[in-house]
């Protein structure tokens, strides 16, 4: 067993040059419901990470109780601290509904700097929020001109209105 010795020298040698073994960066975070029962199944629900600079995209998939997990996506193949990451709710096997605010966190480090989470829960409803519709917006309304019913044509709503350019000076 002459080797034994060898191996470890080696590895104390690779410890002492400053070599890092590549030591991923995970994102361990929980999403929640603001109407559901207490026993709604969260599993199906995909979460995207994006960072700044990184091309690479990182999708999960949450399990039964909302929890998620994912490795930060980095920029090359060193393990480099991610900068300006962003986790946004994409959606479910569900239809979901969820506003701006909470549909996408800030991901900062743990206390123990062990892990990475969110910073503002996402958050979202099964049901639509009624109370999105203030001022009338997200409302659309048709405009319908009487038609003659002798015509024979489907009411104007069905139509594009169509503006034609006349010239052009």
């Amino acid at each position: 067993m002459a080797s034994t010795p060898a191996v470890v020298v080696l590895l104390f040698a690779l410890s002492l040059s400053g070599i890092q073994f590549s030591t991923s960066q995970v994102l361990k975070a929980k999403v929640s419901c603001l109407d559901c029962t207490a026993h709604y199944d969260f599993s199906g629900i995909k979460v995207l990470v994006k960072c700044a600079n990184v091309k690479k995209l990182a999708t999960t998939t949450t399990k039964s109780k909302g929890s998620f997990e994912v490795e930060l996506p980095s920029g090359n193949s060193k393990a480099e601290t991610p900068l300006n990451c962003l986790a946004k709710l994409i959606g479910g096997t569900s239809q979901i509904y969820a506003t701006r605010k909470n549909m996408v966190s800030r991901i900062v480090k743990t206390k123990d700097s062990s892990s990475y989470t969110i910073s503002t829960p996402l958050a979202f409803s099964t049901a639509f929020p009624e109370g999105q519709l203030k001022g009338g917006i997200g409302e659309s309304k048709t405009v319908d001109l009487p038609l003659p019913r002798e015509w024979g044509l489907a009411p104007s709503s069905y139509y594009v209105p169509f503006f034609p350019i006349i010239g052009i000076p």
